[in-house]
């Protein structure tokens, strides 16, 4: 009896793939789409068009997917290409502006409590402003440092705490007004 790998290895995954073989292709779709949907989730708030990003998205995967050098995670990799796809639909669509501020507060907003669903936590984040939105999102969830941020978006490092400051204080507040209405404490 001939036993046959249901799995191939993620290198040899991508191998094929970039030789345009359409079923390694749809194996990698399926294993990161819907990773990669809550990824356009986090900065597109209506999930049709994040849907249109994301697969717009997977589209530049598959086209550059010969690019990747194999340094570091493949789905690192496409998480990038997400966001710098997301964060180009927002500048062209939504003509986001930063308002220039220096003042910032560094603050640490590390203890969400528990009680908040994922659905109450992406609630409060899609309601933010769109700029306060993107930088928490490059910064809080993706992990970019606030030089990083400034060049990815052509704006000032301090900008980009300010934002992030202003975020937070957004964040704060409406956090306590959540917990009050879940409290039934209006």
């Amino acid at each position: 009896m001939k036993v046959i790998s249901l799995h191939k290895d993620e290198k040899e995954l991508i191998e094929l793939a970039v030789e345009n073989n359409r079923h390694a292709q749809h194996q990698i779709y399926s294993k990161f789409a819907p990773k990669m949907l809550s990824v356009c989730r986090q900065y597109i708030k209506d999930v049709h068009q994040a849907e249109d990003i994301m697969i717009t998205a997977f589209m530049k995967v598959f086209t550059n997917m010969k690019n990747f050098e194999h340094k570091g995670s493949f789905e690192g990799w496409i998480r990038r290409i997400m966001v710098n796809e997301c964060i180009s639909f927002i500048r062209a669509v939504k003509k986001v502006k930063f308002i220039e501020e220096e003042n910032y507060i560094e603050e640490s907003f590390n203890n969400i409590e528990s009680q908040f669903s994922v659905e109450d936590i992406q609630f409060l984040i899609d309601n933010l402003p769109e700029g306060y939105r993107m930088i928490f999102n490059l910064y809080a969830i993706e992990g970019f440092k606030h030089q990083e941020i400034a060049t990815l978006l052509g704006i000032s490092e301090g900008t980009s705490k300010s934002q992030l400051s202003n975020a937070r204080k957004v964040l704060q507040d409406n956090i306590k007004k959540l917990k009050n209405y879940n409290n039934g404490t209006q």
